[in-house]
């Protein structure tokens, strides 16, 4: 069996040869991650584990505190703040379950837009095909997985971060039930909708990442029989305009889906979706949260120093009263008790991750109003999850040229359900 220190060499070795044009990672920890594989090996050989993650790569995304530097959240403007003074719980976790930190991986500014592109720091090309949009706010940690730079890493969620550019490179991509997983150390977007998940190449690894950082007791993922688990199609609104090549794909993992026995049945969301819109009418409840989180600089008018598809959004937030806020958030609460009781006798939803395979970054870049489509439809259904607080996974799906994915979509609180629904799936879609 390979070692964690021959491991991690062959990839700092890959990582050096395109040191001058990096864009995947924004930091590199070279020699505590040589010394963290030494130890892994060390047990190893002593017999000793610290359990599945002990001496795995694992990557974080350059909003959670590591000790001694600042936070820098993809902005140019966070280069001279203090330096964290402690790790982020979800960093201290995985260091203490024997995972190897490699270094941060690159995002969008301040985590907030879906595309994956960052003016200031660069834009990392999609795994597949590096003309392409990587998908965000995650962006280098869905490339660094899919390119094999990294084994895990770690992304947040808040309309769709993780499973978006899981989607478009190809990985699996876990958000967990909100404050699962702790905040404490990582860069805030919104409190509310913000969650922290893994992206792997398998489920099993996502499953035991998000145990580690949810400090629960990790067990061995058992994938269910999927002749007894019933599943909502939710036709309708976050169906359209889905593109052929996705829609094929989608259609055919169903199809295999069905063969098992599993119960599929369509399931009427659209309802809910239109009330939640309608409760967010003025500004989504991330881009409030975000503009209070962002206060000073907005007041300050520092507002050209930051990625324009950042401080938009912010800014008009911002205008946006109290009373307002305080509505959407009542609101919310009545319309995921209604989620949930409609969601009640399903084991989750599935449904595309995304409607459209990764668009180009120079047919981004050169038509804002296709980067604006783009971006609405890359959000649109991830982001439910994160509206309702439910639990959702992406996996692959076979049969693309580029990447696409399906997702399954649990209740709140439901998290290991789901990933072990999530198992069975992606074996079935493998095989």
């Amino acid at each position: 069996m390979e070692s964690s220190r021959d491991r991690l060499e062959e990839r700092l070795q890959r990582l050096a040869a395109r040191a001058e044009e990096e864009k995947v990672f924004s930091r590199l920890y070279v020699e505590p991650a040589r010394a963290a594989a030494d130890a892994a090996d060390a047990r190893r050989r002593a017999g000793v584990t610290l359990g599945p993650l002990d001496g795995a790569i694992v990557s974080v995304k350059d909003l959670f505190d590591v000790a001694g530097e600042p936070t820098l959240a993809g902005s140019l403007m966070r280069r001279d703040v203090r330096p964290a003074e402690a790790d982020a719980v979800v960093v201290a976790r995985l260091r203490r379950a024997g995972a190897v930190i490699i270094g941060k991986t690159a995002m969008t500014e301040f985590a907030f837009t879906a595309i994956g592109d960052n003016p200031h720091y660069g834009t990392p090309g999609n795994a597949a095909d590096a003309a392409r949009i990587p998908g965000g706010s995650s962006s280098g940690a869905g490339v660094s997985v899919a390119e094999g730079t990294s084994d895990v890493a770690i992304g947040s969620d808040t309309g769709g971060s993780v499973r978006i550019p899981a989607a478009l490179n190809g990985v699996v991509g876990f958000k967990p039930t909100a404050r699962r997983v702790p905040l404490d150390g990582a860069f805030p977007l919104s409190p509310t909708l913000d969650s922290i998940g893994p992206l792997a190449r398998t489920v099993a690894e996502c499953a035991a990442a998000d145990a580690i950082m949810a400090g629960e007791e990790f067990r061995h993922l058992q994938p269910v029989d999927l002749s007894g688990v019933r599943i909502g199609i939710p036709r309708g609104a976050l169906f359209a305009h889905t593109e052929a090549t996705v829609a094929d794909a989608f259609d055919h993992s169903l199809r295999k889906l069905t063969l098992t026995g599993m119960a599929v049945a369509d399931v009427a969301i659209d309802d809910l979706l239109i009330e939640m819109k309608k409760a967010t009418k003025r500004a989504s409840i991330a881009a409030m949260e975000g503009a209070e989180i962002h206060a000073d600089w907005l007041a300050a008018g520092a507002a050209t120093a930051v990625d324009p598809h950042v401080s938009e959004p912010l800014a008009r937030a911002a205008s946006v009263p109290a009373p307002v806020y305080m509505r959407a958030l009542r609101r919310r609460r009545e319309l995921m008790a209604a989620m949930d009781e409609r969601l009640s006798g399903l084991d989750a939803l599935v449904l595309p991750t995304v409607p459209i395979l990764a668009p180009t970054i120079a047919a981004m870049a050169a038509d804002e109003a296709a980067r604006d489509r783009a971006e609405g439809l890359l959000l649109r259904n991830t982001q439910v999850a994160n509206q309702f607080d439910l639990c959702a996974i992406s996996l692959p799906m076979p049969g693309t040229d580029l990447p696409s994915s399906l997702m399954l979509v649990g209740r709140h609180g439901h998290d290991s359900r789901l990933l072990a629904i999530a198992a069975a799936v992606e074996t079935l879609l493998t095989a």
